[in-house]
C-alpha cells in the first residue's frame, strides 16, 4: 500500500514517463476473447505522446454481449516485482452513450488510462451496454461482471485485485454507485477497495431527461427504488465525490445532496469541487488546467492504508 501511496503522489504531476527496468509482461491467457483492436494501438490523435510505452490489450470480453468488453493498459517501463493497484474507469456522458463523437470519447478515456499506466498502475476501461437497449439495472450488472473478470484475470497483467479503485464518471458514476447500493446486483468477487464518483446523477425525478427515461423507464413511481438511496448509506468503502463548478445545476445539486446525505449517515465522503472539466481525462488534470482529483484521491489512499487490506 505504501507503493500505492507513492504512485498517487505522481497524480499531481504531469504524466512523465516512469523510469525503471522493463519487465516481462505476463501473457494473456489463451481463453480470453479478443475483439476489435489489439495491443499497442497508441497512435490515435493527441493521445499518442501520452501513451508512449503504454501497451493496450483491447476488447477483452467479460460477458455475452458485444458491448461487454474492456481494455487494459499497462506501462512497459513499470517494474513487475510488485502487483500494481488498479484504476477501473466506468465513463459515459449519458445513459445512451456518446455516439456523437465516439472516437474522441475513446481518445479522452485513453488519456486517463495511459496516465494511470505511466504512473505505475493498471488502467482498466469498462465498456457496457447502453440504453434504450439496456435498461435499469443492466449498467450496474455489467460493471459487476467486469469486476468479477478483473478479480479473476488482472494478476495476468500484474494487477492487484485487492486494490481496485473504481472511478465512475457521468452515467458511469451512477452505475458504480448503484452496484454498491444494491447488494442484490452484486456477483461473486465484484468488490472494490474504494470509489471515485464524478459528476453523476444518483436519483432521477419527474424532470428526467429523455436519456434518463430510456434507462430508468417511464414509470416515475419506480425512480426512488432505482436510485442509489438508501443503499448507498450502508456502503463501507471509502468514497471520493467530485463535480465541476461548470456542471449543469442539476448535476451540482446531485453531488451536493449525496454528500449531505452521506455525511448525515456518518459516512462523509471526501469531496472536491473541480473548477471545470470536459471529461474524465481533464478531471484528472490532463488538460493542463491544474485542476484534478489528485489530492482527494491521495487522501483516499491514506484512508485505505489506515484501514488495511486483507
Amino acid at each position: 500500500m505504501k507503493n500505492f501511496l507513492a504512485l498517487f503522489l505522481l497524480l499531481a504531476a504531469t504524466a512523465a514517463s516512469a523510469q525503471g527496468v522493463t519487465p516481462v509482461r505476463p501473457a494473456a491467457p489463451s481463453d480470453l476473447v479478443l475483439t476489435g483492436l489489439t495491443d499497442n494501438d497508441t497512435t490515435a490523435g493527441g493521445v499518442a505522446r501520452l501513451c508512449e510505452q503504454v501497451a493496450f490489450s483491447r476488447g477483452l470480453r467479460y460477458g455475452d454481449s458485444e458491448a461487454n468488453v474492456l481494455d487494459v493498459a499497462t506501462s512497459e517501463t513499470t517494474k513487475a516485482d510488485t502487483p500494481r493497484p488498479v484504476l477501473l474507469f466506468v465513463a459515459g456522458d449519458t445513459f445512451t452513450g456518446d455516439r456523437g463523437a465516439p472516437e474522441l470519447s475513446r481518445d479522452i478515456q485513453d488519456e486517463a488510462m495511459c496516465f494511470a499506466a505511466r504512473n505505475g498502475m493498471i488502467g482498466v476501461r469498462v465498456n457496457y451496454r447502453l440504453a434504450p437497449a439496456a435498461t435499469w439495472p443492466m449498467g450496474a450488472t455489467d460493471v459487476a461482471a467486469a469486476l468479477s473478470w478483473v478479480h479473476g484475470n488482472i494478476d495476468l497483467f500484474n494487477g492487484d485485485a485487492r486494490e481496485i479503485v473504481a472511478v465512475g464518471y457521468g452515467a458511469g458514476a451512477f452505475h458504480v454507485a448503484s452496484l454498491l447500493a444494491h447488494p442484490e446486483l452484486q456477483t461473486d468477487r465484484a468488490d472494490v477497495a474504494a470509489v471515485v464518483l464524478v459528476s453523476g446523477i444518483y436519483r432521477v425525478g419527474k424532470d428526467a431527461s429523455d436519456g434518463e427515461k430510456a434507462y430508468f423507464g417511464n414509470d416515475v413511481a419506480q425512480y426512488d427504488r432505482r436510485s442509489v438511496y438508501p443503499g448507498i448509506l450502508n456502503v463501507d468503502e471509502p468514497i471520493v465525490l467530485a463535480w465541476a463548478a461548470n456542471d449543469p445545476a442539476n448535476l451540482v445539486a446531485q453531488g451536493e445532496t449525496l454528500k449531505k446525505t452521506l455525511c448525515g449517515a456518518g459516512h462523509c465522503p471526501r469531496a472536491t469541487l473541480l473548477r471545470s472539466h470536459d471529461g474524465i481525462a481533464s478531471a484528472f488534470g490532463l488538460d493542463g488546467s491544474g485542476d484534478s482529483l489528485a489530492e482527494p484521491t491521495l487522501l483516499l489512499v491514506h484512508q485505505l492504508e489506515a484501514r488495511g487490506l486483507p
